[in-house]
């Protein structure tokens, strides 16, 4: 039987999932974090960390939120840094992005629905 609360940690649960720890990829099945209504990842980096191949969401949208430091989202037309706490980039599905930490940051991800495959890498969008 599934229980009604759960307790843990999202830094230690996602580390072998680089930071994602609620989503559809949760097993068992009946684990209350396992659904395919959303994602959560707990994203800490250091400055400098990156990711540099672009990727895309088929049917995903997602929600950045700056926890602390200071962190940069690229699209194809912008570039978003978010640098006070609470700051944050919402896009929707199908729209190319990177990132870079310019500082030792946190930031809260919410990607929605979870779906197994949606995240695909794709050429830079200046290539």
């Amino acid at each position: 039987m599934q229980p009604k609360v759960i307790f843990g940690n999202a830094a230690s649960e996602g580390a072998n999932r680089w930071g994602w720890f609620m989503g559809y990829f949760i097993t068992p099945d009946d684990d209350l974090r396992s659904t395919t209504e959303l994602e959560i990842k707990w994203g800490v980096h250091k400055a400098g960390d990156c990711r540099t191949e672009w990727g895309v969401n088929d049917t995903a949208a997602s929600l950045s939120i700056l926890i602390n430091g200071q962190f940069c989202l690229q699209f194809e037309d912008r570039e978003m840094i978010l640098s006070r706490e609470g700051d944050y980039v919402l896009w929707s599905a199908g729209v190319p992005h990177c990132w870079v930490a310019q500082s030792d940051c946190t930031i809260l991800t919410v990607r929605w629905p979870s779906t197994p495959g949606d995240s695909i890498a794709v050429r830079s969008p200046q290539e």
